[in-house]
């Protein structure tokens, strides 16, 4: 019989030279080499006795024995590993929730979770998912920190791979992904269920985020034969100061009777410049004005005066079901197929929003 890769590792000079052996194992248990690979290797049932297991497993704890994922992987043509790479870890405040969820998720799985931040260079994507391929990852989470069309880096189709909080710009993977268009349609409901008519919307950019959220917010709207005027719909890009100049524009000098009641903001930072601009106007929120945000941004949207209500990106959420999906592709060995999973977005309520004034 042939030296496997984990006993010759402990068979080198050096430290490893002290690591034991599965062979250590079967001399302290009085068994064979071959028992012991079947305990670790999951094929102990039906071939060794309960009381012969527990005798291996002992003497594996009084070594200090773990099996070599190396050369087991290579066994089972497997390492364990899946590789994350995205965009841009270092700069977005969302990151460390989709992270979670996905390397959660492996991990209950008994995966690890190697990530690689490619800045966003196209170049860097490509050298990172060939680097993950020579490492014989199980399969790669390809995700954006932002909604968006991507290129799917080269390479990326000769393993099992899932995008995240994207979609391929040639429709080609399966994608998981926020259900943007149900989550504006839910703000609407927010305002609506509290009687308010004179709707807006402030914010928002040429993405697809805007366009859906918009979307969604209108359905809701129009099954209550309500429309948005034109010039309540004010895109003021994504940042504090585009939600001030955008509620500035809506509100400074306007009737009372005739303001709108509700705003709909793009994120929670416009939704801030939105409430920044009623406090330097006397608009009360939200006896006078309410706001709906979207993102419920982390250490942001529940420390605004008021405490922002908002629609929550299910970034965590996106991340375990990608894992999800990756893992049950590698467990199936079944590419499953391109289609696009939607995650919901659920409301988090807070002080924002009140019953629409009556005047």
């Amino acid at each position: 019989m042939g030296t496997s890769a984990e006993d010759r590792n402990g068979t080198g000079g050096g430290r490893a030279a002290s690591r034991p052996t599965s062979r250590d194992v079967a001399r302290l248990a009085g068994v064979s080499h071959t028992a012991v690979s079947f305990v670790f290797n999951g094929r102990a049932e039906g071939n060794l006795s309960p009381a012969t297991q527990e005798r291996i497993r002992q003497a594996a704890a009084r070594l200090g024995y773990r099996p070599d994922p190396v050369a087991r992987g290579l066994r089972r043509r497997r390492t364990a590993v899946i590789g994350l790479v995205t965009d841009e870890i270092a700069s977005s405040p969302f990151a460390g929730r989709l992270l979670r969820g996905a390397m959660e998720t492996a991990w209950a799985d008994d995966h690890l979770v190697l990530t690689i931040d490619s800045g966003g260079d196209p170049a860097k994507e490509d050298a990172a998912v060939a680097e993950l391929l020579d490492r014989r990852v199980d399969g790669i989470i390809y995700a954006a920190m932002s909604l968006r069309r991507v290129r799917v880096p080269e390479g990326l189709h000769r393993t099992h791979s899932v995008l995240a909080n994207c979609l391929p710009e040639d429709d080609s993977l399966p994608a998981v992904v926020p259900a943007e268009r149900a989550g504006g349609r839910s703000a609407a409901r927010l305002l609506l269920d509290q009687g308010h008519r004179r709707l807006a919307v402030v914010g928002g950019l040429d993405d697809i985020a805007s366009a859906e959220r918009l979307r969604g917010f209108r359905d809701a709207l129009r099954a209550e034969g309500i429309t948005v005027p034109r010039d309540r719909v004010v895109r003021t890009g994504g940042e504090i100061s585009g939600g001030y100049e955008g509620a500035i524009r809506l509100l400074a000098g306007t009737d009372p009777r005739e303001r709108p009641t509700g705003v709909f903001c793009y994120n929670d930072r416009v939704a801030a410049g939105v409430l920044h601009a009623a406090t330097r106007l006397g608009i009360d929120v939200p006896a006078d004005l309410s706001v709906v945000g979207y993102d419920d941004q982390e250490h942001m949207a529940a420390f605004l005066t008021p405490p922002l209500t908002s629609v929550a990106l299910p970034h965590r959420a996106m991340g375990e079901a990608a894992a999800r999906l990756l893992l049950d592709a590698i467990g199936t060995g079944r590419t499953p197929p391109a289609t696009t999973r939607r995650v919901a977005c659920p409301v988090v309520s807070r002080a924002s929003v009140g019953p629409a004034p009556i005047r």
